[in-house]
């Protein structure tokens, strides 16, 4: 019972702020405010505004998991279309067992900056085990054996596929795959209206100066941040 309440009380929003706050004082998590002021929706563990969304919009779920919360959120609040892309063995069997709208599109893919395959690492649990549902492309020398190969595409390759001029949201959250990803987004033709992402600097090199780096490449591409969750590192944009 303590340990349930305890992991209750870590996860609520005000510990996740003070949290953030105390890594923010020593230098270990992003410095950041919002820029722009628009009504904003919390669901499905993401930060973001109708603005724009109705029933003819087209929204991208870029990394599944474990679970649709977002994609069903938006589903049903607006009636969009959501094409969710993830090639992790977990996300692929969950999405085929499950009953979803018709609304919900699945392409077992990768997005990264160019095309071509891409290798996953299962990421270590806190016990040291490897696991099931979390993969990255940072190998640890415990997952090197659990790595898989999986088709990888650039979101230029995926909006022509899918016969597609816009993208009226984006949502990312792709374990440290994000900045490559980014980095091709900036010289697609095809820029989404709002964009939500979950940086994972602590995962990669120069982590904080990397995600730093790259929201000003944003910003300079008209974004500008409306939306910061709790633990600082979930970060929601729109363009000017």
């Amino acid at each position: 019972m303590a340990i349930a309440a305890w992991k209750r009380f870590e996860k609520s929003p005000g510990w996740q702020r003070k949290k953030r706050f105390l890594k923010r004082l020593t230098g270990k998590e992003l410095r950041l405010k919002t820029e722009i002021e628009v009504p904003v929706i919390k669901d499905g563990g993401w930060w973001f505004t109708a603005n724009g969304l109705g029933e003819n919009s087209i929204v991208y779920s870029l990394g599944v998991g474990d679970e649709v919360d977002f994609d069903l959120a938006v589903i049903k609040r607006f009636g969009a279309e959501v094409f969710a892309f993830d090639p992790t063995p977990n996300s692929i069997d969950l999405l085929d067992s499950s009953k979803l709208p018709e609304q919900f599109h699945f392409h077992p893919w990768a997005v990264m900056a160019t095309d071509g395959s891409l290798k996953f690492y299962p990421r270590l649990k806190k016990d040291g085990s490897r696991s099931d549902v979390m993969f990255t492309m940072i190998p640890e020398e415990e997952t090197k054996a659990g790595v898989i190969e999986v088709p990888a595409y650039s979101l230029t390759s995926i909006t022509g596929k899918l016969g597609h001029n816009r993208i009226d949201l984006l949502k990312m959250d792709i374990e440290g795959a994000e900045y490559e990803v980014l980095e091709g987004l900036l010289h697609s033709p095809v820029l989404p209206t709002q964009l939500l992402v979950e940086f994972h600097h602590r995962f990669v090199d120069d982590g904080l100066a990397r995600t730093y780096a790259i929201i000003r490449r944003l910003r300079e591409a008209g974004y500008r941040i409306f939306a910061i969750s709790e633990i600082g590192r979930e970060v929601s944009f729109l363009k000017e």
